[in-house]
């Protein structure tokens, strides 16, 4: 598939939107490159994807895998320490209220990617060749009918510990940072949309993994696309990009805040991934991801950091992410 630049990729999906084409999309997390292929030009041997509705996966691979190996190498408490400081220094200094600060953790696996692509469990998933392999439950926006939603998830919590539900949806954190990515959400929608509103607010959607079940928080916004974004689909898009939920707020000192503290690129890892058919758009935000440098695969993953984080709270977190939905 091709690699496409951000003017390039607008274009693009501005003209197959229009067109009623059913195609594809990957967009880095920095919108400098991104893959936007028609249905009927993709070989399933380049990629593969599973999204609402439209997949390109044969139902019958996949199988035989009836142990899951899969173990990491923790990332040094110390070095995350340093990290979470950068990002709290700037947060005391007023710079932002609120920061994803993710880590590049190396994995090993019996797994290929396109094993993973086909064992895991997830709303939308896509495989790339040599590229990466990712299974994302978080929806990004979608349109449909004229109107556009967004469900940004924020705060995460081990479903096994007691009281796993009330001690979520009572932790103060958690419910800051929740509140904070919301009115951002709703602030980005308000760039494309008119009467942007919060459908649902803060409830709680249960995860199944390799490792067990986890507890998450989403919430649903929504709003009217304004006449000229229906026409540009793409624009309407990369205008929402980065997402707000693995930045911060406010995005653009956050997203430099990121760079500092982050010691990797993250690449597509928290890019976005979707598909438009029907009339309609639908993605999903990268998380949940492996990708691989020099053979060695690396799974990415963070949390969201405000003022009251705890280091070894937000360590722990991270370390909760690194697994495979397969039950």
């Amino acid at each position: 598939m091709k690699i496409y630049t951000k003017e390039e990729a607008i274009q693009r999906i501005d003209r197959l939107a229009n067109a009623k084409k059913t195609f594809v999309f990957a967009i880095s997390y920095d919108r400098r490159q991104a893959y936007v292929e028609e249905v009927g030009n993709i070989h399933p041997d380049e990629c593969l994807f599973y999204f609402p509705g439209l997949t390109n996966a044969p139902k019958c691979a996949g199988e035989g895998h009836d142990t899951v190996e899969w173990s990491f190498v923790p990332p040094s408490q110390d070095a995350y320490r340093r990290q979470l400081k950068i990002v709290q220094d700037n947060i005391l200094a007023g710079n932002s209220y609120l920061v994803n600060l993710t880590c590049r953790v190396p994995i090993e696996t019996n797994l290929s990617f396109k094993d993973i692509f086909f064992c895991s469990k997830a709303k939308y998933k896509m495989w790339i060749k040599d590229r990466f392999v990712c299974f994302s439950p978080e929806t990004f926006v979608t349109v449909s009918h004229g109107v556009v939603r967004s469900y940004p998830m924020k705060g995460t919590i081990d479903a096994t510990v007691p009281d796993a539900e009330k001690r979520l949806m009572e932790n103060e954190k958690e419910a800051a940072e929740h509140a904070t990515i919301v009115d951002l959400i709703r602030n980005d929608l308000s760039m494309v949309a008119d009467r942007v509103r919060v459908n649902q607010y803060r409830y709680v959607e249960r995860l199944n993994t390799n490792k067990g079940s986890i507890l998450q928080t989403s919430s649903e916004i929504c709003g009217e696309v304004t006449p000229y974004y229906l026409q540009h689909i793409g624009e309407l898009l990369f205008s929402q990009l980065p997402a707000g939920s693995i930045t911060g707020a406010p995005k653009k000192k956050t997203v430099e805040i990121i760079a500092e503290a982050e010691d990797y690129e993250r690449g597509f890892y928290t890019g976005v991934m979707g598909c438009c058919h029907d009339g309609e758009m639908d993605s999903a935000v990268m998380i949940r991801f492996v990708d691989t440098e020099n053979g060695q695969f690396y799974y990415k993953a963070g949390g969201g950091i405000t003022a009251k984080s705890i280091c070894k709270d937000e360590y722990q977190e991270v370390l909760e992410k690194i697994y495979v939905p397969i039950y």
